[in-house]
């Protein structure tokens, strides 16, 4: 019986994996970043559990079920990883349009959830979405945010493309992606709220409305235009063994 999974089920991998992804990432920003209690005591996770929080994220669905599909989770690293050969461009689309889906229903649990608070609104408290100028936390500008997204894109898939070259060590790609992003966040929370993932920006911002979906274009150019520069100049400038996907890089 082959062990070999079906497209179906690598795209129901992608699915959870995105799910969980933008669930407990943007649920940690909506929900716990900002907590008071009834003697007006922070107690809110603040940005540093929130940055956890993302790569907790990764590091655990990807142990979970990037055996199953390799646990991309992103469109700009299914991108990236089809640039530098290590994925096929023909499916690139199913990946891209589940990982999308799946930011959305993630966006739809929270909202609800959210929402069970008296007087809740997601364009009022922004809802973890992305921005620049005055929807920046630091109030960057446009220029600061695009090249925040693209370098720190292009840095995530460089990690990626390392962790699953046959060269490094086996078992620790969940473990190194999932500390880069949380790295990633501690950087650039201030700057764009950090994106670095289509999917993530789009699914609370259809929620969020108004300007958060008028500045989502950055969010889906930037982090696919690093992504693509990390993909295709990687075996360039490092040079490559053969490709290890992360279905074999997450076994030790």
């Amino acid at each position: 019986m082959s062990t070999t999974p079906t497209t179906a089920q690598r795209l129901a991998a992608e699915f959870l994996g995105t799910f969980v992804l933008v669930l407990g990432g943007c649920g940690s920003a909506v929900l716990a970043a900002v907590f008071l209690d009834d003697a007006d005591t922070q107690l809110g996770i603040g940005f540093l559990g929130v940055a956890l929080a993302f790569g907790l994220t990764v590091t655990t669905m990807a142990y979970a079920v990037g055996h199953v599909s390799g646990g991309h989770f992103n469109p700009a690293v299914t991108l990236g990883l089809a640039a530098s050969r290590r994925f096929t461009w023909r499916d690139c689309g199913a990946y891209i349009a589940t990982q999308v889906v799946a930011a959305i229903v993630a966006a739809t649990v929270l909202y609800v959830i959210a929402s069970g608070v008296a007087g809740f609104s997601a364009s009022e408290s922004g809802f973890a979405t992305n921005g620049y100028g005055d929807r920046s936390p630091g109030g960057y500008s446009l220029l600061a945010c695009a090249v925040a997204e693209v370098v720190l894109t292009a840095v995530f898939l460089f990690v990626i493309l390392g962790i699953t070259d046959t060269r490094a060590p086996k078992g620790f790609a969940p473990l190194a992606i999932g500390l880069s992003l949380t790295l990633i966040h501690l950087v650039s929370i201030p700057v764009t709220n950090t994106s670095v993932n289509p999917a993530r920006s789009i699914g609370p911002a259809l929620f969020a409305g108004g300007d958060a979906i008028a500045q989502l274009w950055l969010f889906i150019l930037a982090p696919i235009a690093g992504a693509l520069l990390a993909g295709f100049s990687y075996a360039a400038l490092l040079g490559q063994g053969p490709a290890a996907p992360l279905e074999e890089a997450t076994e030790g």
